[in-house]
């Protein structure tokens, strides 16, 4: 048996202001809804938004977005209204960090 991740869900109260998030601030396409749930194309592994609550554990999962340029995405975003921190370089790529706004982490990296 051969398992493949396909979807990361979140749980969130506060679905109006997350989809509004991962649709117009990160910019990721809509490509299903139903009462109560969401679901972004985000490449080969979708994220979907599901109404409840949450509680998140000492150290939640991030969501991490490839970018080849992670300095002019960073940019691209915090314009949007995304809260990054700095551009953080290592010897072979670079990335940066935030969260989304139920406080789930999230990246941007080069890492391929």
């Amino acid at each position: 048996m051969k398992l493949e991740l396909r979807r990361i869900v979140l749980f969130t109260p506060n679905m109006e202001r997350m989809t509004a998030f991962y649709r117009d601030v990160l910019g990721l396409k809509v490509i299903g809804t139903e009462a109560g749930w969401v679901d972004f194309d985000a490449g080969p592994c979708r994220i979907a938004l599901h109404a409840g609550s949450s509680e998140v554990g000492k150290r939640p999962p991030k969501l991490n977005f490839y970018a080849a340029d992670v300095t002019a995405t960073r940019a691209a975003l915090i314009g949007r209204g995304a809260k990054l921190g700095k551009v953080v370089s290592t010897a072979h790529f670079d990335m940066c960090g935030g969260k989304d706004p139920d406080g789930n982490p999230i990246g941007i990296s080069a890492r391929k």
